[in-house]
């Protein structure tokens, strides 16, 4: 199952997305598909596929379980869902933060919280680790924890899907390594937030 190609990567990552932010347009046509896998916005790396690309990713996808297509009521253009939630029984959370680690790479909990809000709301950080770490303790795990860089303060996560998956991801962070990290991303996060208050008051003073 976890030896998907970059493109089926994108692909099903695309329709998950679509499914979960423009309900009224999805299924997706070929062609509708094919504007969100080229998006310059939410995507790493930027792709440019064309529609051949695209429907062999499909073809592939629906071989192994993961999409399926067909026509919707009133329609004669074929259209495409993903079914990557039903086949690998995910819930809505799990699903969210694969989804964004399918179409941005491998990022951080903090990251992942603020990105997958359009997919599914996440209360707290530790709610994301949580998900996180249930992802990487199935039998056929579908993210990794990686191991820190030089000079990274944070930990990131990606997924296993793909073909281009690390192939020695770090061991699950014990519970004192969570809370650091935690920590870490909490401070960051308040640096933020503090950075948008200052430029706001600026902007109020400027104005006054």
């Amino acid at each position: 199952m976890h030896e998907l190609t970059p493109e089926e990567v994108r692909v099903l990552g695309c329709l998950v997305e679509k499914q979960r932010t423009v309900p009224d347009t999805y299924p997706l046509s070929l062609n509708a598909l094919r504007s969100a896998c080229n998006q310059t916005t939410n995507r790493d790396p930027v792709a440019s596929y064309d529609e051949a690309t695209i429907e062999a990713a499909l073809d592939r996808l629906r071989d192994r379980g993961l999409s399926r297509r067909g026509v919707t009521s009133g329609s004669r253009v074929i259209k495409y869902w993903q079914l990557l939630d039903e086949s690998l029984g995910l819930d809505d959370a799990q699903t969210a933060l694969l989804a964004v680690l399918m179409l941005r790479g491998p990022q951080t909990p903090g990251e992942l919280k603020g990105r997958a809000d359009r997919l599914h709301h996440f209360d707290a950080l530790d709610d994301v680790v949580a998900t996180l770490d249930a992802l990487a303790a199935r039998d056929e795990p579908l993210v990794a924890r990686l191991a820190r860089e030089p000079g990274q303060k944070e930990t990131r996560y990606a997924q296993l899907l793909g073909t281009d998956a690390p192939a020695s991801p770090a061991p699950v962070a014990d519970p004192a390594e969570r809370e650091r990290d935690g920590l870490a991303e909490l401070r960051a996060e308040i640096g933020e937030l503090r950075a948008e208050v200052r430029a706001l008051r600026e902007r109020v003073d400027r104005l006054g």
